[in-house]
């Protein structure tokens, strides 16, 4: 059967949002349908099953919150800094903020992935390369930090992200820009000031 791209990423479009508001129970074929404001059973003819379309939601997730090509190019302009690195931090937020529904979405399928051994399966390749892809761009740019500093970079991040969707009041008073200003000081040294010697008294 012939599809429609556009109607295909209508209907993940309309997942992500059934799984943000409703979560992983409430997620169906049908509600899917009725998300998006189509036919009963058009969902069935673009996805095989629920977790055919659970392994798309998670391309579409990407798609939805990679950086503008343009944008990013732009902000890479910039000397290779601490600062450029709080700047890329900054600017995750922002998609997260913007789009807090892709990101709700991916907490409920990594809730459900503790349950269903095929989908944590997909999920640990998925974010896998996610994370390898993140790693890449940050020492292939030249970055200040190592490997190990970006994988804890992108560790404080995540918890940081997790609690600015679910519980936002709890970091407002420590102010989440100088929560930031810190993990990349602190995670991300300069290669000088990790080999100078210890300061003598």
């Amino acid at each position: 059967m012939r599809q429609n791209p556009a109607r295909r990423t209508a209907l993940l479009d309309a997942a992500i949002e059934v799984l943000a508001r409703e979560g992983s129970r409430g997620l169906t074929l049908r509600a899917v349908d009725k998300e998006a404001n189509v036919p009963t059973g058009t969902a069935s003819n673009y996805f095989a099953n629920r977790a055919d379309m659970l392994a798309q939601v998670m391309g579409r997730t990407r798609e939805r919150l990679t950086p503008d090509p343009a944008e990013l190019a732009d902000t890479m302009n910039a000397e290779p800094s601490h600062e450029l690195v709080r700047t890329l931090m900054l600017q995750l937020v922002g998609r997260m903020r913007r789009d807090r529904s892709s990101h709700l979405a991916m907490l409920e399928l990594r809730l459900e992935a503790t349950r269903r051994p095929e989908l944590h399966t997909e999920l640990a390749r998925f974010f896998t390369a996610e994370l390898d892809a993140g790693i890449d761009f940050h020492l292939g740019s030249a970055l200040p930090g190592d490997r190990t500093g970006v994988v804890l970079l992108y560790l404080a991040m995540l918890g940081l992200v997790v609690d600015d969707l679910t519980v936002p009041e709890l970091l407002t008073p420590h102010r989440p820009d100088t929560l930031i200003d810190a993990m990349v000081t602190r995670l991300l040294p300069d290669e000088a000031a990790s080999t100078r010697p210890p300061h003598s008294t």
